[in-house]
């Protein structure tokens, strides 16, 4: 079933005054609300069962390991995807929650940037119809041309069909040839102004990649399995708007950086809300330089990856780093 947003504050808010003993105008600061949305959220956390004397934790465990995940990163809010009895497996149920998830965040007269991959695909296939005409959606890095429907341009517009919004792609490739070439098409007008405006989104949606032979940029022909694996010897940890990153959420210092075109990810870090979705369990090193970077404030993941983020938490070397 899908987690809505409305309920996950009220849950944020329960956690911070029960479990953390935070007055009610500490847990409104914190979660910029008012004073009195934080009183009403409290009444229906206790009027809904969510809040109880003795057996809250044992009743809402997977929103026990969000709050715990949020926590642990300093993230505004993380959703938790348990798979149901005789049910999908969670990593089945991420597209559908994220997909809800998302269009709870969305709001009328915003900017949202969206990058690509097959799982921000995924949601867009099982998102609902909505009708936000005064939406822009933009797409965050260049194009490939590889005739996978998880492509940026694909994903980009997909999304801005299902919410009846205006759709602004990237008319150039994601990688170019050269260094040089790289930097002049930077250098046009068009694709510099649209670079500069990534920082006013108000919402960016992306997963991160991996660095290896399934990545999406060895899958769409933008670098070979023998060229992926050398950046990772180099310090490469995870994929971002098509960017290699290091374990510390940082541009990797190389060629290939270099030579895309895509949102810089100072850019990407000013947009205020950044939800990153991450359906594999496998993907738990490139999670964490993504979130030691600053590159992620809202996250949707499954039980089994919140698990072993919160393992991974408790060595104080990646507290440090988070």
């Amino acid at each position: 079933m899908a987690i809505r947003a409305t309920d996950q504050i009220i849950h944020k808010a329960a956690w911070l005054y029960y479990t953390h003993g935070l007055r009610q105008d500490e847990v409104a600061k914190q979660l910029g609300i008012s004073r009195a949305s934080v009183a009403m959220y409290l009444r229906k956390a206790r009027d809904t069962g969510i809040v109880t004397i003795s057996t809250s934790t044992q009743l809402f465990s997977q929103d026990v390991l969000a709050r715990e995940v949020e926590d642990a990163f300093g993230l505004d809010t993380v959703w938790v995807v348990s798979p149901e009895r005789d049910g999908p497996d969670a990593a089945a149920e991420v597209p559908v929650v994220a997909a809800s998830v998302f269009l709870e965040l969305v709001e009328r007269g915003q900017r949202i940037g969206v990058a690509w991959g097959r799982t921000v695909y995924s949601m867009a296939d099982v998102m609902p119809f909505a009708d936000l005409q005064d939406v822009t959606v933009v797409q965050l890095c260049g194009n490939l041309g590889a005739p996978y429907s998880y492509r940026p341009d694909q994903c980009t517009m997909e999304i801005a069909r299902r919410l009846n919004a205006k759709g602004l792609n990237f008319y150039a490739p994601l990688v170019l040839s050269s260094e040089r070439l790289a930097r002049e098409l930077r250098d046009e007008p068009v694709i510099r102004e649209q670079l500069a405006s990534v920082a006013d989104c108000d919402l960016a949606l992306y997963s991160i990649g991996t660095v290896d032979e399934d990545s999406h940029v060895v899958k769409c022909g933008a670098m070979s399995p023998s060229e992926v694996h050398a950046l990772r010897d180099n310090g490469a940890a995870g994929v971002v708007a098509g960017q290699m990153i290091d374990r510390h959420g940082t541009l990797l210092d190389c060629d290939y950086n270099r030579r895309i075109i895509s949102a810089d990810l100072n850019s990407i870090r000013a947009i205020r809300r950044r939800m990153v979705v991450i359906q594999e369990d496998s993907k738990l090193e490139p999670l964490l330089a993504a979130l030691a970077g600053g590159l992620c404030s809202h996250l949707v993941i499954t039980a089994e990856m919140a698990r072993r983020l919160l393992a991974r938490a408790a060595k104080p070397s990646v507290r440090a780093s988070a």
